[in-house]
């Protein structure tokens, strides 16, 4: 299985590829977003570790039962090579009504295929109100109108 774009990455293919991933994670389904990712693929997601198609969609359903309402945005902030590196911001709210907005860096490293090999992800959760929310999108895909993280001041 190819997963476009391939390495080495451009600065419009890494930019096209972070996009694209940042449209599949709000699409909240791990059907969706775990073939991206090689079938050994290893992962450190906060203090968890994760190897394999098993692992992360299991972590991927239990993450979005527990995160509601999730909208997330990806900036590149470089790249090389078959490497990318991320910076993001999501918004979610858990099941007693308190947002959160979860800022973090994410590094990837792709196998030729295109496919994730390799992503470890640091993040922090800061609790906001409602009032607070920048993210004000219909669920599913950041609209190509939407500001990004930079615009956003974040």
């Amino acid at each position: 299985m190819s997963r476009p774009h391939l390495p080495p990455f451009t600065l419009d293919t890494a930019t096209q590829k972070v996009r694209m991933a940042e449209n599949a994670w709000n699409s909240r389904d791990a059907d969706v977003v775990t073939p991206a990712y090689t079938d050994d693929s290893q992962w450190r997601n906060r203090a968890e570790f994760l190897s394999g198609h098993k692992d992360i969609h299991a972590f991927l359903t239990r993450k979005w039962r527990k995160e509601l309402e999730y909208r997330l945005i990806k900036e590149l902030w470089a790249y090389s090579g078959n490497r990318i590196a991320v910076r993001y911001a999501y918004e979610w709210c858990d099941g007693d009504g308190q947002w959160f907005r979860s800022y973090g860096n994410e590094n990837w490293e792709f196998a030729e295929d295109g496919r994730m090999a390799n992503r470890h992800a640091s993040l922090n959760d800061l609790p906001i109100t409602e009032a607070d929310r920048l993210f004000h999108w219909p669920l599913g895909p950041r609209p190509d109108d939407h500001a990004g993280l930079s615009d956003l001041g974040l």
